[in-house]
């Protein structure tokens, strides 16, 4: 986004679209088990991993067809905020922290700028969708408290 190239993505799904043979659990364990995660403080993307490494079920929506998020939001789980909206109000609080004890670390601070626009441009897209509502704000000092929850 930011430097001047196109990115392509490392990683890509297999092309399968029906369940593997060697998942032993059912759609409704599936999606227990979603739920049962989630009430324990994880995010989508850490219950995908659990889901994955422990429990060898390689992708939710093969099985249930609905990914994991459709299925919190059938059963009325929902965080504050998105994951990646958090994952990078997370990175802007550890780099502010980062250039308050290194204040000429110039590249970190220019990051720190790009991290921040990312923040709001994400802000801003979830504002016109309605997953934030009109009068959320962004700062370091809620991101701060945000994140200490």
């Amino acid at each position: 986004m930011h430097a001047r190239r196109k990115g392509k993505s490392g990683s890509r799904k297999p092309l399968t679209k029906e369940k593997p043979a060697w998942v032993t659990m059912s759609e409704k364990e599936i999606t227990e088990t979603v739920v049962r995660l989630a009430k324990a403080g994880n995010f989508q993307a850490v219950i995908g991993t659990i889901l994955r490494d422990q429990y060898a079920v390689p992708d939710v929506k093969l099985i249930t067809g609905k990914s994991i998020t459709k299925i919190l939001k059938e059963n009325n789980i929902k965080s504050d905020i998105p994951t990646d909206l958090r994952d990078l109000i997370k990175k802007a609080v550890h780099l502010s922290e980062h250039t308050a004890l290194n204040p000429k670390d110039l590249s970190n601070k220019r990051g720190m700028h790009l991290i921040e626009s990312k923040i709001r441009r994400l802000i801003r897209y979830y504002k016109k969708t309605d997953v934030l509502p009109d009068d959320w704000d962004y700062s370091l000092e809620n991101a701060r408290l945000l994140l200490s929850r």
